[in-house]
């Protein structure tokens, strides 16, 4: 049976010298793995289409023996050419990527998980390389897995980062990293302060 739906590529890896396993994000059928027959080869009907990062439509055939199915066709829609560009916003697309890997299980439907992905995908390249975009992406990926920390009772040195999540008081409902420094703690309660004093930024995707 044939199945249909959109992915996004986390990985590609050689199969054989002419065939292409590629790790697949969906948000119906989750983290899916398939091969692409001939993938590699230089007339092959994938040439071009399969990559890192990669959004595409794309139609398998599910395996009865294994957890490998066979890729059948694939419609390009977003190659996120100008993630390209910046080294370091790859590396930590890449990080967040295997973050999802290690955190999830394969053909369980995670579509907040998929969206989550994209969405930072899209934000990466429009913004200056900040370490509190991969801290914003671990958060909001553990409250979509149901393991919501409570940063309200982190404790902190003087002079540290502070971090407070709220949800709600940005564009349609996204979650907000605010991000301040040398304060001692941290928690939604110190946010106005902190907005006087002009000292905080807000990362959200």
């Amino acid at each position: 049976m044939v199945e249909r739906t959109q992915g996004l590529i986390l990985r590609t890896r050689p199969l054989t010298e002419s065939s292409l396993i590629v790790q697949w994000l969906t948000p119906e059928a989750g983290r899916i793995a398939t091969v692409a027959k001939g993938g590699r080869r230089s007339n092959s009907p994938f040439r071009g289409k399969l990559d890192l990062f990669y959004l595409a439509d794309f139609s398998f055939s599910r395996s009865r023996r294994s957890d490998l199915h066979t890729l059948r066709e694939v419609l390009l829609r977003e190659t996120h050419t100008a993630l390209r560009e910046q080294l370091a916003s790859l590396q930590q697309a890449c990080y967040c990527a295997a973050l999802i890997e290690q955190t999830t299980e394969t053909e369980t439907p995670l579509p907040t998980v998929f969206k989550l992905m994209t969405d930072l995908l899209n934000y990466l390249p429009t913004r200056p390389l900040q370490s509190a975009t991969t801290f914003t992406f671990e958060i909001k990926l553990l409250v979509e897995l149901g393991l919501k920390p409570d940063i309200s009772k982190s404790k902190l040195t003087r002079g540290a980062n502070v971090f407070s999540l709220a949800r709600g008081q940005c564009p349609q409902g996204h979650m907000a990293l605010r991000v301040s420094r040398g304060q001692k703690a941290v928690g939604p309660s110190n946010w106005r302060l902190q907005q006087r004093l002009g000292r905080t930024g807000c990362v959200r995707f």
